[in-house]
């Protein structure tokens, strides 16, 4: 007897009307129909003689088509027996020992980190995201790296206003001189100065877009991310909030800028007070598998969350928000897109949150 073997780095995840096959060591997801998943819990149980056994000669012959093509996309292999005792599935624990993976500031003073660095160390803050109103020159850009030359901080990412004195020669400065920063975007940019390149440190982002605060939350299958850790914290926390804080441009701090509670102004309240606030990490459970929609999604584990903006349709018995995020136009009961902004059912949510502005026409 013959068995068909899963790799343990392989995630099936069942949708209403669709799976997604996930392999996170290639980082990569593929879409099949719930027929094929049939197939895949069969494999998992029986062997392939006893499988193809209750197939007529047209139907095994799509069964090997099915077998040819997991062996290919290399989903597993074929041994002589069951050796899935053998081998131990993959731990879907999620492991991270930092108080806080990402922080959030909207600054206008680069000086003010010097403030906060105290409780960056403290909280072990792994990504520190800072958006900027003003125009960084190249010197303030380099200092912002310069302040944590020797932090625990593993990455910063770094949204600024376009300005003028940005070129080839501004871009290829900040290459040879920074360390940390890992992603660029320069905003409010009619045309990129130049043929952005594969060649530096960081990503290099030009956009005519203006950066906002109510533009966070959008759901789009180019924002989804087959990342072994980002899989994992979704399948047991929040993937949006989970580990999070922010400062806004008020210096208030909240668990996301754009969620309503804040928790006190970092004027007189630390991170660090913050943080232990009963009610900050409240949304930190809310993984996927308990949002209506989302829990019969096939993108669950790979999409990101958000709590901010959502349709506002359902509460858990705790009285958290557990609705579909607004900005998703993803049905997974038909498997179809739409443009989010013009679904009639969403109407109400959007004028609540005052994004009529956002309504495509």
């Amino acid at each position: 007897m013959t068995f068909f073997n899963f790799f343990s780095n392989i995630l099936i995840t069942k949708g209403a009307t669709r799976i997604l096959i996930s392999d996170l060591q290639r980082n990569i997801s593929e879409l099949h129909s719930l027929e094929f998943n049939d197939i895949l819990e069969e494999l998992k149980y029986n062997s392939i003689e006893d499988i193809s056994m209750n197939f007529d000669l047209k139907s095994k012959k799509e069964f090997q088509k099915y077998l040819d093509f997991l062996l290919n996309k290399e989903y597993g292999f074929i041994t002589e027996n069951d050796w899935d005792k053998n081998f131990p599935p993959l731990s879907y624990e999620y492991i991270n020992s930092s108080s806080i993976s990402n922080l959030f500031a909207k600054i206008s003073d680069i000086s003010f980190l010097q403030k906060i660095k105290q409780s960056i160390e403290k909280l072990q803050v792994q990504h520190l995201i800072i958006h900027f109103d003003k125009k960084l020159s190249l010197a303030e850009i380099v200092g912002i790296d310069r302040i944590f030359e020797k932090s625990i901080l593993q990455g910063i990412e770094i949204y600024s206003h376009y300005h003028k004195a940005i070129n080839s020669t501004f871009i290829n400065d900040l290459n040879l001189k920074t360390a940390r920063i890992y992603n660029l975007v320069f905003y409010n940019c009619n045309e990129a100065p130049f043929q952005v390149e594969d060649k530096y440190r960081f990503d290099l982002t030009f956009t005519n877009q203006s950066i906002k605060m109510n533009s966070c939350g959008k759901v789009d299958l180019k924002y989804f991310n087959t990342n072994l850790p980002k899989v994992l914290e979704a399948i047991n926390h929040n993937s949006c909030l989970h580990k999070k804080i922010s400062i806004d441009s008020e210096g208030n701090i909240r668990n996301c800028p754009s969620m309503p509670q804040s928790f006190g102004n970092i004027k007189d309240t630390s991170l660090e007070e913050a943080l232990n606030h009963k009610d900050f990490k409240k949304y930190w459970n809310i993984a996927k598998d308990e949002i209506e929609v989302c829990k019969n999604c096939e993108f669950r584990y790979i999409c990101t969350d958000c709590r901010a903006y959502t349709e506002q349709t359902h509460k858990n018995k705790n009285g958290l928000d557990i609705s579909k995020p607004l900005k998703c136009g993803y049905d997974p009961y038909i498997g179809e897109w739409e443009e989010w902004s013009t679904n009639p059912l969403k109407e109400k949510a959007i004028k609540f949150y005052g994004m009529q502005n956002l309504v495509k026409k």
